[in-house]
């Protein structure tokens, strides 16, 4: 599988601030079986003066697991590192946040069953099937 070589690359390149955007990030979470630091690119949206993190693939991302056994426990990195506590959103909080991520996130827009014009309706159907967690710094 082609993925995993591009999510380690990619999350390197990012981690140090080469070929990136702002919003585009490498985040950092123990695997919950192995214990490994995984590393994978993400993209941070921001909405009302926060941050967000948002699964596009879904409830069974890998990533998504390893952040709720870890407790939110996470690390960004873009050109230095960042500990977070990544706090999961709760659903009906979740559609104009989704909505904001599939503006700056173009890569996520296939994942998703709404057009990024869609009314927030549309977001509230489906914001149940799409963890959010907001990022707040531990620093």
């Amino acid at each position: 599988m082609i993925a995993r070589p591009l999510n380690w690359l990619s999350a390197r390149l990012i981690a140090a601030g080469l070929l990136s955007r702002p919003c585009d990030m490498t985040l950092e979470v123990r695997g919950r079986r192995t214990g490994r630091v995984v590393r994978l690119p993400v993209v941070v949206a921001d909405y009302g003066g926060a941050r967000y993190l948002v699964s596009m693939l879904g409830e069974n991302a890998n990533w998504v697991r390893n952040v709720r056994a870890a407790d939110g426990r996470a690390v960004l990195r873009r050109r230095g590192i960042e500990h977070v506590h990544l706090e999961e959103v709760a659903a009906p909080e979740r559609a104009p946040i989704l909505r904001r991520y599939l503006e700056i996130a173009p890569g996520a827009r296939p994942h998703f069953p709404v057009d990024m014009r869609s009314p927030l309706t549309e977001y509230e159907r489906i914001a149940s099937l799409y963890p959010v967690f907001r990022v707040v710094d531990n620093g």
